[in-house]
Protein backbone atom coordinates (compact mmCIF):
# COMPACT_ATOMS: atom_id res chain seq x y z
CA UNK A 1 0.00 0.00 0.00
CA UNK A 2 1.48 3.32 -1.04
CA UNK A 3 1.33 6.44 1.10
CA UNK A 4 -1.62 8.03 -0.71
CA UNK A 5 -3.67 4.82 -0.48
CA UNK A 6 -2.83 4.49 3.21
CA UNK A 7 -3.87 8.10 3.85
CA UNK A 8 -7.10 7.64 1.93
CA UNK A 9 -8.02 4.45 3.80
CA UNK A 10 -7.52 6.26 7.10
CA UNK A 11 -9.76 9.21 6.17
CA UNK A 12 -12.60 9.43 8.72
CA UNK A 13 -16.17 9.23 7.44
CA UNK A 14 -18.64 11.48 9.25
CA UNK A 15 -21.76 10.07 7.64
CA UNK A 16 -23.27 8.74 4.44
CA UNK A 17 -25.00 12.03 3.63
CA UNK A 18 -23.58 15.51 3.24
CA UNK A 19 -24.43 17.57 6.32
CA UNK A 20 -23.77 21.05 7.65
CA UNK A 21 -21.30 21.25 10.54
CA UNK A 22 -20.68 24.22 12.84
CA UNK A 23 -17.21 24.11 14.41
CA UNK A 24 -15.90 26.28 17.25
CA UNK A 25 -12.21 26.26 18.10
CA UNK A 26 -11.38 25.46 14.48
CA UNK A 27 -8.04 27.30 14.50
CA UNK A 28 -6.70 25.24 17.40
CA UNK A 29 -4.57 22.11 17.16
CA UNK A 30 -7.50 19.65 17.13
CA UNK A 31 -9.85 21.98 15.30
CA UNK A 32 -7.57 22.35 12.28
CA UNK A 33 -7.32 18.58 11.90
CA UNK A 34 -11.09 18.24 12.30
CA UNK A 35 -12.00 20.84 9.66
CA UNK A 36 -9.65 19.31 7.11
CA UNK A 37 -11.08 15.84 7.80
CA UNK A 38 -14.62 17.14 7.34
CA UNK A 39 -13.70 18.81 4.05
CA UNK A 40 -12.02 15.64 2.78
CA UNK A 41 -15.26 13.80 3.60
CA UNK A 42 -17.26 16.29 1.53
CA UNK A 43 -19.08 17.90 4.46
CA UNK A 44 -20.21 21.52 4.61
CA UNK A 45 -18.31 23.48 7.29
CA UNK A 46 -19.07 26.74 9.06
CA UNK A 47 -16.49 28.01 11.56
CA UNK A 48 -17.12 30.33 14.52
CA UNK A 49 -13.88 32.18 15.23
CA UNK A 50 -12.59 35.43 16.69
CA UNK A 51 -10.44 35.93 13.58
CA UNK A 52 -12.29 34.91 10.38
CA UNK A 53 -9.45 36.08 8.12
CA UNK A 54 -6.93 33.89 9.93
CA UNK A 55 -9.30 30.93 9.81
CA UNK A 56 -9.81 31.28 6.06
CA UNK A 57 -6.06 31.31 5.51
CA UNK A 58 -5.56 28.07 7.44
CA UNK A 59 -7.67 25.77 5.33
CA UNK A 60 -6.93 24.47 1.87
CA UNK A 61 -9.73 25.85 -0.27
CA UNK A 62 -9.19 23.09 -2.81
CA UNK A 63 -10.85 20.72 -0.34
CA UNK A 64 -14.00 22.80 -0.10
CA UNK A 65 -15.37 26.13 1.03
CA UNK A 66 -15.24 27.04 4.72
CA UNK A 67 -17.60 29.78 5.85
CA UNK A 68 -16.05 31.76 8.72
CA UNK A 69 -18.16 33.92 11.05
CA UNK A 70 -17.02 36.05 13.96
CA UNK A 71 -20.27 35.91 15.94
CA UNK A 72 -23.30 33.64 16.22
CA UNK A 73 -25.48 36.63 15.31
CA UNK A 74 -24.10 36.34 11.76
CA UNK A 75 -25.98 33.04 11.36
CA UNK A 76 -29.71 33.65 10.79
CA UNK A 77 -32.20 31.39 12.60
CA UNK A 78 -33.12 29.93 9.20
CA UNK A 79 -29.58 28.54 8.69
CA UNK A 80 -29.55 24.76 8.78
CA UNK A 81 -26.87 23.28 11.05
CA UNK A 82 -27.00 19.50 11.43
CA UNK A 83 -24.07 18.92 13.80
CA UNK A 84 -22.23 21.22 16.21
CA UNK A 85 -18.70 20.33 17.32
CA UNK A 86 -17.67 22.70 20.09
CA UNK A 87 -13.91 22.80 20.72
CA UNK A 88 -13.40 26.42 21.75
CA UNK A 89 -11.32 27.15 24.83
CA UNK A 90 -8.26 29.16 25.78
CA UNK A 91 -5.09 27.18 26.50
CA UNK A 92 -5.25 26.01 30.12
CA UNK A 93 -1.50 25.53 30.66
CA UNK A 94 0.35 28.80 31.04
CA UNK A 95 0.12 31.66 33.49
CA UNK A 96 -0.93 30.95 37.07
CA UNK A 97 -4.63 30.52 37.70
CA UNK A 98 -5.26 33.96 39.14
CA UNK A 99 -8.85 35.15 39.53
CA UNK A 100 -8.56 37.04 36.23
CA UNK A 101 -7.19 34.01 34.36
CA UNK A 102 -9.85 31.71 35.81
CA UNK A 103 -12.49 34.16 34.59
CA UNK A 104 -10.89 34.21 31.12
CA UNK A 105 -10.83 30.40 30.96
CA UNK A 106 -14.50 30.26 31.93
CA UNK A 107 -15.44 32.87 29.31
CA UNK A 108 -13.64 30.98 26.56
CA UNK A 109 -15.43 27.73 27.42
CA UNK A 110 -18.62 28.21 29.40
CA UNK A 111 -19.74 31.59 28.07
CA UNK A 112 -19.01 30.73 24.43
CA UNK A 113 -20.84 27.41 24.73
CA UNK A 114 -23.81 29.27 26.22
CA UNK A 115 -23.89 31.59 23.19
CA UNK A 116 -23.97 28.61 20.84
CA UNK A 117 -26.85 27.03 22.78
CA UNK A 118 -28.71 30.35 22.79
CA UNK A 119 -28.50 30.32 18.98
CA UNK A 120 -29.80 26.73 18.92
CA UNK A 121 -32.77 27.85 21.00
CA UNK A 122 -33.74 30.28 18.22
CA UNK A 123 -32.83 28.07 15.26
CA UNK A 124 -35.65 26.97 13.01
CA UNK A 125 -33.88 23.66 12.31
CA UNK A 126 -32.31 22.21 15.44
CA UNK A 127 -29.03 20.27 15.15
CA UNK A 128 -29.40 16.56 15.75
CA UNK A 129 -26.08 16.27 17.59
CA UNK A 130 -23.67 18.42 19.55
CA UNK A 131 -20.22 17.09 20.41
CA UNK A 132 -18.81 19.41 23.04
CA UNK A 133 -15.29 19.60 24.41
CA UNK A 134 -14.32 18.82 27.99
CA UNK A 135 -11.31 17.16 29.60
CA UNK A 136 -10.40 14.41 32.03
CA UNK A 137 -9.60 17.22 34.45
CA UNK A 138 -13.33 16.74 35.22
CA UNK A 139 -12.25 13.95 37.57
CA UNK A 140 -10.01 16.26 39.59
CA UNK A 141 -6.83 14.98 41.22
CA UNK A 142 -5.86 11.33 41.49
CA UNK A 143 -2.94 11.19 43.87
CA UNK A 144 0.19 9.20 43.09
CA UNK A 145 -0.20 5.59 44.16
CA UNK A 146 -3.97 5.55 43.54
CA UNK A 147 -4.47 3.00 40.75
CA UNK A 148 -8.26 3.33 40.48
CA UNK A 149 -9.46 3.20 36.86
CA UNK A 150 -11.83 6.09 36.18
CA UNK A 151 -14.74 5.60 33.81
CA UNK A 152 -17.38 8.11 32.76
CA UNK A 153 -19.38 7.52 35.96
CA UNK A 154 -16.59 8.79 38.25
CA UNK A 155 -17.60 11.99 40.08
CA UNK A 156 -15.98 15.43 39.87
CA UNK A 157 -14.03 17.02 42.74
CA UNK A 158 -14.19 20.49 44.34
CA UNK A 159 -11.07 21.81 42.56
CA UNK A 160 -10.85 24.43 39.81
CA UNK A 161 -10.05 22.19 36.84
CA UNK A 162 -12.93 19.90 37.78
CA UNK A 163 -15.32 22.81 38.29
CA UNK A 164 -14.34 24.28 34.91
CA UNK A 165 -15.09 21.05 33.05
CA UNK A 166 -18.33 20.48 34.96
CA UNK A 167 -19.59 24.01 34.17
CA UNK A 168 -18.54 23.60 30.52
CA UNK A 169 -20.50 20.37 30.21
CA UNK A 170 -23.53 21.83 31.97
CA UNK A 171 -23.58 24.75 29.53
CA UNK A 172 -23.55 22.32 26.58
CA UNK A 173 -26.27 20.09 28.03
CA UNK A 174 -28.72 23.00 28.00
CA UNK A 175 -29.14 22.06 24.33
CA UNK A 176 -30.92 18.87 25.43
CA UNK A 177 -33.98 21.02 26.11
CA UNK A 178 -34.23 21.71 22.35
CA UNK A 179 -34.07 18.06 21.28
CA UNK A 180 -30.32 18.01 20.62
CA UNK A 181 -28.28 14.95 21.61
CA UNK A 182 -25.29 16.32 23.56
CA UNK A 183 -22.16 14.20 23.97
CA UNK A 184 -19.29 15.73 25.98
CA UNK A 185 -15.78 14.65 24.98
CA UNK A 186 -13.42 14.41 27.95
CA UNK A 187 -10.00 14.67 26.32
CA UNK A 188 -6.85 13.22 27.79
CA UNK A 189 -3.42 14.40 26.66
CA UNK A 190 -3.80 14.68 22.88
CA UNK A 191 -0.66 13.61 21.02
CA UNK A 192 0.18 15.32 17.75
CA UNK A 193 2.82 17.42 16.07
CA UNK A 194 1.21 20.46 17.66
CA UNK A 195 -0.25 20.82 21.14
CA UNK A 196 1.57 19.79 24.31
CA UNK A 197 3.62 16.89 22.95
CA UNK A 198 6.56 18.85 21.46
CA UNK A 199 7.22 20.53 24.82
CA UNK A 200 6.83 17.25 26.70
CA UNK A 201 9.38 15.60 24.43
CA UNK A 202 11.90 18.45 24.60
CA UNK A 203 13.68 17.32 27.82
CA UNK A 204 13.75 13.75 26.49
CA UNK A 205 15.34 14.91 23.24
CA UNK A 206 17.92 16.74 25.37
CA UNK A 207 18.73 13.54 27.28
CA UNK A 208 16.95 14.75 30.43
CA UNK A 209 13.99 12.39 30.32
CA UNK A 210 12.98 10.64 33.51
CA UNK A 211 10.48 10.60 36.36
CA UNK A 212 8.89 13.98 37.13
CA UNK A 213 7.91 14.59 40.73
CA UNK A 214 8.14 10.89 41.53
CA UNK A 215 6.77 9.69 38.18
CA UNK A 216 3.92 7.57 39.56
CA UNK A 217 1.15 9.94 38.43
CA UNK A 218 -1.06 8.48 35.72
CA UNK A 219 -0.93 9.98 32.24
CA UNK A 220 -3.95 9.22 30.07
CA UNK A 221 -3.35 10.11 26.43
CA UNK A 222 -4.84 9.75 22.93
CA UNK A 223 -3.44 10.16 19.41
CA UNK A 224 -5.00 13.06 17.51
CA UNK A 225 -5.98 10.70 14.68
CA UNK A 226 -8.08 8.75 17.17
CA UNK A 227 -9.66 11.97 18.44
CA UNK A 228 -10.84 12.79 14.91
CA UNK A 229 -11.75 9.17 14.23
CA UNK A 230 -13.84 8.95 17.38
CA UNK A 231 -15.71 12.15 16.49
CA UNK A 232 -16.43 10.76 13.03
CA UNK A 233 -17.54 7.46 14.56
CA UNK A 234 -20.01 9.16 16.90
CA UNK A 235 -21.33 11.31 14.03
CA UNK A 236 -21.68 8.52 11.48
CA UNK A 237 -22.64 5.40 13.41
CA UNK A 238 -25.62 6.79 15.28
CA UNK A 239 -23.94 5.48 18.42
CA UNK A 240 -23.71 8.86 20.11
CA UNK A 241 -25.95 9.10 23.13
CA UNK A 242 -26.28 11.78 25.74
CA UNK A 243 -23.67 12.02 28.46
CA UNK A 244 -19.89 12.01 28.37
CA UNK A 245 -17.22 10.01 26.59
CA UNK A 246 -13.61 9.62 27.71
CA UNK A 247 -11.37 10.39 24.75
CA UNK A 248 -8.32 8.45 25.96
CA UNK A 249 -6.45 5.45 24.62
CA UNK A 250 -7.12 2.06 26.26
CA UNK A 251 -3.52 2.03 27.55
CA UNK A 252 -2.80 4.19 30.61
CA UNK A 253 0.78 4.72 31.74
CA UNK A 254 2.43 6.46 34.63
CA UNK A 255 4.49 9.53 33.81
CA UNK A 256 7.68 7.52 34.33
CA UNK A 257 6.48 4.77 31.99
CA UNK A 258 5.39 7.35 29.40
CA UNK A 259 8.83 9.00 29.48
CA UNK A 260 10.62 5.65 29.27
CA UNK A 261 8.64 4.68 26.16
CA UNK A 262 9.25 8.11 24.59
CA UNK A 263 12.98 7.87 25.29
CA UNK A 264 13.10 4.48 23.61
CA UNK A 265 11.22 5.75 20.55
CA UNK A 266 13.56 8.76 20.31
CA UNK A 267 16.67 6.66 21.02
CA UNK A 268 17.56 8.88 23.96
CA UNK A 269 18.70 8.00 27.50
CA UNK A 270 16.19 7.75 30.33
CA UNK A 271 16.52 8.17 34.07
CA UNK A 272 17.14 11.84 34.85
CA UNK A 273 14.77 12.61 37.78
CA UNK A 274 13.15 16.04 38.10
CA UNK A 275 11.70 17.19 41.44
CA UNK A 276 8.17 18.54 41.46
CA UNK A 277 8.53 21.37 43.97
CA UNK A 278 9.91 24.00 41.53
CA UNK A 279 6.87 23.42 39.32
CA UNK A 280 4.51 23.81 42.28
CA UNK A 281 6.29 26.99 43.28
CA UNK A 282 5.94 28.43 39.77
CA UNK A 283 2.45 27.22 38.83
CA UNK A 284 0.58 26.74 42.10
CA UNK A 285 -2.58 24.63 41.73
CA UNK A 286 -1.98 24.38 37.97
CA UNK A 287 0.97 22.06 38.71
CA UNK A 288 -1.59 19.33 39.48
CA UNK A 289 -2.03 18.96 35.71
CA UNK A 290 1.55 17.64 35.53
CA UNK A 291 2.31 16.26 38.98
CA UNK A 292 -0.97 14.46 39.63
CA UNK A 293 -3.02 12.64 37.05
CA UNK A 294 -6.00 10.51 36.20
CA UNK A 295 -6.07 6.87 35.14
CA UNK A 296 -8.94 7.06 32.67
CA UNK A 297 -10.52 4.34 30.53
CA UNK A 298 -12.58 4.98 27.35
CA UNK A 299 -15.35 2.64 28.46
CA UNK A 300 -18.21 4.22 26.52
CA UNK A 301 -16.26 4.68 23.28
CA UNK A 302 -15.22 1.03 23.31
CA UNK A 303 -18.82 0.00 24.03
CA UNK A 304 -19.92 1.74 20.80
CA UNK A 305 -17.49 -0.44 18.81
CA UNK A 306 -14.91 2.27 18.14
CA UNK A 307 -11.54 0.74 17.14
CA UNK A 308 -8.46 2.77 18.07
CA UNK A 309 -5.75 3.12 15.43
CA UNK A 310 -3.21 3.73 18.21
CA UNK A 311 -4.19 1.84 21.37
CA UNK A 312 -0.55 1.74 22.56
CA UNK A 313 1.91 4.58 23.12
CA UNK A 314 5.00 3.37 21.28
CA UNK A 315 3.37 3.17 17.81
CA UNK A 316 1.50 6.42 18.51
CA UNK A 317 4.73 8.31 19.22
CA UNK A 318 6.58 6.61 16.37
CA UNK A 319 3.94 7.92 13.94
CA UNK A 320 4.59 11.49 15.12
CA UNK A 321 8.34 11.74 15.65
Amino acid sequence: MNNSTREQSATPVFGNDKRSFLITGATGFIGQQLVRALLRDGQQVTVLTRDPAKARSLFDQRLGRVECVGDMDQLPPSRRIDVVINLAGARILGWRWTAARRAALRRSRVALTARVVDWIAQAEHKPALMLSGSAIGYYGVQRQGDDTVLTETAPPQPVFMSDLCREWEEAARRANAYGVTVACMRFGLVLGRQGALPMLLLPIRLGLGGPLGGGRQWQSWIHVDDVIGAMAHLCSSGAAEGGSYNFTAPESLTQAQFSRVAAKVLHRPYGFPTPGWPMRLALGEQADLLLEGQRVAPQRLLATGFAFRYPQLAPALASLV
